[in-house]
């Protein structure tokens, strides 16, 4: 069975999640998941996410984030990650998440390589919060469709340029997804 979209997204997580909702609302969007919304390594996530708390900040962030990953980063992006946190932080807010308080100000906790606090978090369940919030977000969306249960299975390539995928679905049913952009949002080593 053949599909077309403007935009494939393999990985429904935060990642995906994220990206579909900063996609233009005039493309279509299919987003895939190999099991149920409620099964991606971002759901499950219990720790918190790192913000730069103010600009004094950028030197301890950008120096524990180069130690934790000895040093192998890729400093343009490590800058980058950090000079956007606050206003992704911000953008997660008006999405709904809802990080901890204290004293109405949000809350910061100290995680991992951090040597100060600088990580928003919600109890013992932030992938949740975010995730969930985010899909909820997306289902608001009528140019997002979403595909459960429905895993990629080779990429659609011709002449060294991705024109979308090969996925499996429920029953074995083989898709054919054409798009011009593909994004693969499926984690890690994904």
């Amino acid at each position: 069975m053949e599909i077309k979209t403007d935009v494939v997204i393999v990985g429904t997580g935060v990642g995906g999640a994220f990206s579909a909702l900063n996609l233009p609302e005039d493309k279509q969007i299919l987003m895939i998941t190999k099991s149920d919304l409620e099964s991606s390594d971002s759901f499950l996530a219990q720790g918190g996410i790192c913000v730069l708390r103010d600009d004094e900040d950028y030197e301890g962030y950008f120096e524990d984030t180069m130690r934790a990953g000895h040093y192998e980063n890729r400093k343009e992006s490590v800058d980058i990650m950090i000079r956007s946190s606050q206003e992704i932080i911000h953008d997660l807010i008006e999405y709904g998440v809802d990080f901890a308080k204290k004293d109405g100000n949000l809350a910061f906790t100290r995680e991992g390589a951090h040597s100060t606090s600088r990580i928003l978090f919600h109890e013992d369940i932030t992938g949740k919060e975010i995730s969930s919030k985010l899909l909820a977000q997306v289902r608001n969306r009528s140019n997002i469709t979403i595909m459960e249960n429905t895993t990629m299975l080779d990429i659609i390539e011709k002449d060294n340029t991705c024109y979308g995928i090969i996925a499996a679905g429920e029953n074995d049913t083989l898709y054919a997804i054409t798009a011009p952009y593909t994004l693969w949002a499926c984690g890690g080593i994904g």
